[in-house]
């Protein structure tokens, strides 16, 4: 019941000063509709992307879209989107403020927010005082994150190539030493890797079940060279064999590295592509103008309240005298 009357009387409270209310209110409405224009107030306009992350894989526990959200706010990222779009003179930081790094990320980080949907997903999205440069922005942010994981797969496979590599030149140059080896033996001892045939040739000549032209001395020579060499040539044709399907395997292997390094891909996947928007998103004029009024309004009745509390304890005291 106390509420009720409470409110009967400052309903009759505003009744009574309706006229200095209306007048209130009314140079409240068009202050605060000057003051939210844009001549106060610049628009500011929000353009946004939804994207996905792509060829990569997951670091440690992370899943690849934490992956992605962790590199989009790194300083390498957010340093290269200021440098490129020269944000430093377009949001007006002073550098000659000993503080105008903490400035310029300060604005940076009010404007440009990145962060994880629902849906694993990565939403950008740019408030800026420029249409075409918030869409830009997030164009930019995409292309530096590409780059970025670009450079991280390129210093990897790097060092894959250059493993490979000394693994081939190393095993190229024992390569070469089993072939100098076998040609040594080749000239010095008449010895050729088709050991099995020779031996069979010189079998012949020694038991003279060959034709009847047999160069018995070259017969000889050559089984001498055998039995001296053949073991040797026999362990460095094996030898060689191996080699050879070893180097194979690493020429593939180098192949797949090399081939992993001059790739071009492309490391996101875009759902909603940034566009230059047409309609500003801040400020929200209606919004302010109700503030501004609502504020007003409680404030003139509590102010006019006061008042009339005053007046009444004036009045009791003089007609108590």
């Amino acid at each position: 019941m106390e509420n009720y009357f409470r409110s009967v009387n400052i309903l009759k409270l505003v009744l009574k000063w309706k006229v200095h209310l209306a007048i209130i209110l009314g140079i409240t409405l068009i202050l605060s509709v000057v003051f939210s224009g844009k001549h106060f107030i610049s628009p500011r306009y929000k353009s946004f992307a939804i994207v996905y992350p792509s060829n990569v894989a997951p670091y440690s526990d992370e899943s690849e879209t934490e992956q992605m959200l962790q590199i989009m706010q790194s300083a390498s990222i957010r340093d290269s989107v200021v440098k490129r779009f020269d944000l430093t003179v377009h949001y007006g930081v002073d550098t000659l403020n000993p503080l105008w790094r903490s400035t310029l990320y300060y604005e940076y980080g009010k404007n440009i927010k990145i962060n994880k949907t629902p849906y694993e997903a990565v939403m950008i999205e740019v408030l800026d005082t420029d249409p075409v440069l918030a869409r830009n922005i997030i164009n930019g942010i995409i292309d530096a994150y590409n780059f970025k994981i670009r450079s991280l797969h390129n210093n990897k496979f790097e060092e894959v190539v250059a493993m490979y590599k000394r693994h081939l030149d190393r095993k190229k140059v024992k390569i070469d030493s089993i072939e100098n080896r076998m040609l040594k033996l080749g000239v010095e001892y008449g010895l050729v890797p088709g050991y099995d045939e020779q031996s069979r040739e010189v079998m012949r000549g020694v038991l003279k079940t060959g034709s009847s032209g047999v160069n018995s001395p070259e017969v000889n020579r050559l089984r001498r060279s055998l039995e001296e060499k053949g073991g040797e040539i026999v362990y460095l044709v094996s030898l060689l064999q191996a080699d050879a399907l070893v180097y194979s395997d690493y020429q593939k292997e180098y192949d797949i590295a090399q081939m992993n390094l001059d790739r071009q891909f492309s490391y996101v996947n875009l759902v909603t592509s940034p566009e230059i928007p047409d309609k500003k998103a801040t400020p929200v004029r209606w919004i302010i103008v109700a503030c501004s009024l609502l504020s007003v309004l409680l404030l003139s009745v509590l102010t006019i309240g006061i008042l009339e509390n005053t007046t009444l304890k004036r009045s009791f005291s003089k007609s108590s005298k």
